[in-house]
């Protein structure tokens, strides 16, 4: 990511804003009345093959009258324009402020007509702005539609999380095109009990318009107070019918309008890429999810998935983090039981998405799928609001960085006052190595684990259990503690926090560290070192005992047959 002021910081983040936002980001949400502890949850996976993972930090701040906030655009670092500052911000660790206000995105791209070159905010920056100004999840949506009334949207298409300790939203968004100030969005709120997801594809499509009902409103930027109303539901953009029209994407009735099919329609890459994750996600823990193969597969377009659904099941933070790691195991689009998973069962492909194969006449075109978890991930999150806490220990912002699979979510206190040196900004980049840097170390792993994904993945995936393990059945204990420190003194439980924060940051990165060493050492030269009593084992003299050498299956043998036939054959008589 980008800067998002001159002065505040430094990121990488470009390419989340292209034509190939499709294979981008993904976002689950759980509602408090779906989570195990009664807890709303958000998860984030910002994926980029140039976003360099680090957590990023905020301190609040008192500004004096008149103040401005330079803005740069995230991924082109242009100066965009100046807004006004307001008078007190809150402070924000990563996507999550200290008041548990977290916000997610995914980019959907849409029509590109509708993208205004004009306007000053950009996608990134109406992100960390607004949680920096937002108290609840209302107010966000109330803020994030005031800063585009007043200074304009400068991105594409975009859906937003937004969750606070009792509501979790889905807001979408999308400009009114060159010169024309402002934007048209839609938000709903999920209902208690059910779960939602988007992954860049627009997913609102119809929506309960304000005529005669109570929990729906159209807003105009001088109504925007009226969103805190707890009975709405639904709220929107009160020209958002009117701009379709005007530009010609749109001609039926007001109740037919559908934001999604009018403003991103589903396309084959739509569902098989983006709509592909959020029925994996949604399958997980809804049985009825199996109907829908044919729509996610790219084959049947017109019957597509619900917003949100029921789950059979309460999920826990340990489910949301599982979920976030999701390869297709167990579906039809297994990305392990085909040959493009090579000899050792990888669930990866390296890019591009499609291919041709070039000396093929037809020039047919094929695609590889696209899972939640991926190789270029830069950090993912499941930010967790609890409501029966203070604000500042109420909120965890669990982190980590590089693939889901193959990383560890730390606990990161939302009301923390400092952020730990392995994730700080600055700590590397995407081309500057660092020792230091828990970005390059689970890069390091990981890049091992893609050579060997069926016997290494597990090593790491041990460990990575016994952390996360570990810091979860220690939340308890340190809520406890940290609400004793609070009835006294605030920022003595915020020291608290940022301390036990910094010390689990600490030890995963020591963790990982050993990790890397060990795999080395066993795996090294694709043999396996023989271990007894957690040692690799040595013979009575103190050499090494002969390795494992495991070679291939018996399904990747065949394939290799069937590709040389008799060239590699052992004769049955190989003497004269």
């Amino acid at each position: 990511m980008k800067r998002l002021t001159a002065i505040l910081f430094t990121v990488l983040f470009a390419g989340l804003i292209t034509k190939g936002a499709a294979d981008a980001c993904t976002n689950f949400l759980v509602t408090k009345g779906a989570s195990k502890n009664g807890s709303v949850m958000i998860s984030y996976s910002a994926d980029s093959h140039v976003l360099y993972g680090e957590l990023y930090y905020w301190p609040s701040r008192d500004y004096p009258a008149g103040a401005m906030l330079d803005i740069i655009e995230w991924d082109t670092q242009r100066f965009r324009g100046k807004i006004r500052q307001v008078a007190h911000t809150y402070s924000v660790v990563g996507n999550m402020n200290e008041h548990q206000v977290a916000i997610g995105e995914t980019t959907y791209g849409g029509n590109e007509t509708l993208v205004d070159t004009t306007a000053i905010m950009d996608y990134g920056s109406l992100i960390y702005i607004t949680l920096q100004r937002a108290k609840n999840a209302r107010e966000a949506i109330r803020v994030m539609s005031e800063l585009v009334s007043e200074y304009g949207y400068a991105s594409e298409g975009e859906s937003f999380s937004i969750s606070d300790p009792n509501e979790a939203w889905i807001f979408e968004i999308i400009g009114k095109g060159h010169g024309n100030k402002g934007a048209v969005w839609v938000a709903r709120l999920i209902p208690d009990g059910y779960i939602c997801a988007h992954a860049n594809q627009a997913r609102i499509q119809t929506f309960p318009l304000a005529t005669g009902k109570k929990n729906s409103i159209a807003i105009t930027s001088k109504d925007l107070s009226r969103i805190i109303d707890p009975k709405v539901e639904c709220v929107y953009a009160y020209d958002v019918i009117d701009v379709a029209r005007a530009n010609k994407l749109f001609s039926g009735t007001d109740q037919q309008f559908s934001f999604s099919d009018t403003y991103q329609p589903i396309t084959f890459s739509g569902a098989r890429w983006c709509e592909m994750r959020v029925w994996a996600f949604f399958r997980a823990v809804n049985d009825e999810m199996d109907q829908y193969i044919n729509y996610v597969s790219g084959h049947d377009l017109s019957r597509r998935m619900p917003l949100w659904v029921k789950p059979n099941r309460k999920i826990s933070e340990a489910d949301m983090m599982n979920f976030m790691r999701d390869h297709l195991e167990g579906t039809p689009f297994d990305m392990r039981k085909d040959i493009g998973a090579g000899p050792f069962g990888s669930p990866y492909r390296w890019r591009p998405l499609t291919w041709k194969v070039t000396d093929d006449l037809k020039a047919q075109e094929y695609t590889n799928e696209r899972a939640v978890s991926t190789q270029q991930t830069g950090f993912v999150f499941v930010a967790e609001s609890r409501n029966w806490l203070p604000d500042p220990i109420g909120g965890i912002f669990w982190f980590g960085v590089d693939d889901a699979a193959t990383t560890v979510f730390n606990p990161i206190y939302c009301g923390i006052l400092e952020v730990p040196p392995c994730f700080k900004v600055g700590n590397g980049d995407m081309v500057t190595y660092s020792p230091t840097s828990a970005f390059w170390l689970f890069n390091t792993v990981a890049n091992f684990c893609y050579s060997r994904y069926d016997l290494m993945s597990a090593d790491a995936i041990k460990i990575q259990k016994q952390l996360e393990s570990k810091y979860i059945s220690e939340v308890p204990a340190i809520d406890e503690a940290a609400k004793k420190l609070f009835e006294n003194n605030v920022w003595k439980a915020r020291e608290f926090l940022t301390d036990y924060s910094l010390k689990s940051a600490r030890n995963t990165f020591d963790n990982w560290k050993a990790l890397s060493e060990y795999l080395l050492v066993k795996y090294m030269d694709g043999n396996i070192k023989n271990e007894k009593n957690g040692k690799f084992e040595r013979t009575s003299t103190g050499y090494p005992v002969y390795p494992l050498q495991p070679g291939y299956s018996d399904s990747w043998k065949k394939s290799v047959i069937q590709d040389t036939g008799d060239k590699l054959l052992v004769p049955a008589v190989t003497g004269h």
